[in-house]
């Protein structure tokens, strides 16, 4: 299993490789309290900050990092990436993803997931893929639940934010053999929202 940075096409979305070329739309829309749940974050919306920001997601060899695009507009719309990659394993997680509040709530998010899902499945062969959130994100479990995934408990006092706020994770996966399922909801799903 390689995981490597490549570029996704959707409908309405492309997720390409994150780079520094990114950093002006970023520091357009982004809405650092949108963000308060991430581990790591820009230190504010100049350019430098956002800069900084996109360096040390780069310089992270542990993930792939992505650019959300709109293609309708061509501009950066939020950011997600591949990680706790596992080739040994077969299996990565979907996180650190933020969307611009513009684009919360519409087809992005799902269609920004199914890309990265499918070609986890059906391209690298994963047979799990994980995502999680802070206990206190209800968005964001909303959100994971209604894409399909399974809800598999609480890590609890898991992490340590830079705030000093001790946070539980709520884990969530699919597996390679409710992908198909998950795959036709989301298909439908998409319908829907076109």
């Amino acid at each position: 299993m390689q995981v490597a940075p490549i570029t996704l096409t959707g409908c309405a979305v492309r997720v390409e490789p994150l780079a520094l070329a990114h950093a002006a739309d970023i520091a357009a829309v982004i809405d650092l309290e949108s963000m308060r749940y991430l581990l790591d974050r820009p230190a504010g919306r100049e350019l430098g900050a956002v800069e900084q920001y996109i360096e040390r997601q780069l310089a992270d060899s542990s993930r792939v990092a992505f650019a959300i695009i709109d293609m309708a507009s061509s501009r950066v719309v939020g950011s997600t990436s591949y990680m706790d990659i596992r080739p040994r394993d077969r299996g990565l997680e979907i996180g650190h993803t933020w969307l611009s509040r513009s684009v919360q709530g519409t087809h992005v998010n799902p269609e920004t997931k199914f890309l990265l899902l499918r070609h986890a499945f059906e391209k690298l062969g994963c047979v799990r893929v994980q995502l999680k959130t802070d206990g206190r994100n209800l968005q964001s479990q909303g959100a994971m639940i209604k894409l399909g995934c399974t809800r598999e408990g609480v890590l609890r006092r898991h992490v340590i934010l830079p705030d000093g706020f001790v946070r539980d994770t709520v884990m969530f996966s699919i597996t390679d053999s409710e992908w198909p399922t998950v795959r036709a909801s989301l298909l439908a799903r998409l319908a829907r929202l076109a």
